[in-house]
């Protein structure tokens, strides 16, 4: 999860999160992009999911107003997040048929990683779907995703206005530690109650002769934490650095 946001902010061309999406040069050496129909496809998959995620901005803002409190906001925008963010896992597809030059298997884990987190750890553990923790990494995903799809929406009309590329390398900076941050509080906040349900444990014996404790996996994805986040955040603040003065150097000789 924490390196499913890193990387989606910093690849070029794909998805949560960096995953599969637009065309975007990579230093001075252009690929070749998806064909016509390809590319009309992509630019519609993109603005859907652009609308989508605003969707959810307003939708958290509405009830905000009507709540006067942002206390429970997750139920206010549940149905559209788990549709929006579950829709991601078609940018898997996109990178299997070739028609995004990306990494079958980075973007399986990327897009992977957020579906677990919304489905595995908050839908399945209700007791967590209240806690504050919920809303931070909700908001963080939103803004992220909002300006990633416009991105690449833009990116594959070849008409990409500066202010959403600086937005879309420049916003990660707080937008990365509040989502890990709002990842690991609500994984956290969610232990007691799998311990307590045994949820998606297997216990022994049985015909298998295999166990499984969801506990223990659930504290060693909250560990790993520990050295993807340093590396990947100092690797997005290079990137930054590398394309923003890249693209500051471009308008010096226009």
């Amino acid at each position: 999860m924490a390196a499913a946001a890193a990387t989606a902010a910093t690849k070029g061309n794909g998805g949560g999160g960096g995953r599969a999406g637009a065309g975007e040069a990579s230093g001075s050496r252009k690929k070749k992009g998806p064909g016509p129909l390809a590319t009309a496809y992509l630019v519609i998959y993109n603005v859907v999911l652009t609308a989508g995620w605003l969707v959810i901005a307003v939708g958290l803002v509405r009830a905000y107003l009507a709540k006067g409190s942002y206390h429970s906001l997750y139920y206010s925008i549940e149905k559209p997040l788990k549709f929006f963010q579950t829709g991601a896992l078609l940018e898997i597809l996109h990178c299997a048929i070739g028609i995004v030059p990306s990494s079958v298997v980075l973007t399986s884990f990327q897009v992977m990683s957020r579906v677990f987190m919304l489905w595995a750890v908050t839908h399945s553990v209700k007791e967590v779907q209240s806690e504050d923790s919920v809303l931070l990494f909700v908001i963080a995903w939103t803004v992220t995703e909002i300006i990633r799809y416009s991105f690449y929406t833009f990116s594959l009309l070849n008409h990409l206005p500066y202010l959403i590329k600086w937005a879309r390398y420049t916003l990660f900076i707080v937008l990365y530690p509040m989502g890990v941050s709002g990842e690991l509080l609500t994984i956290y906040a969610a232990l007691p109650f799998v311990r307590q349900a045994g949820l998606y444990s297997i216990s022994l014996p049985n015909k298998y002769n295999f166990s499984f404790d969801y506990y223990a996996f659930l504290i060693l994805i909250m560990i790993s934490y520990i050295p993807i986040f340093p590396q990947l955040y100092y690797h997005m603040i290079h990137q930054r650095r590398k394309i923003l003065s890249h693209t500051e150097e471009h308008k010096k000789f226009e």
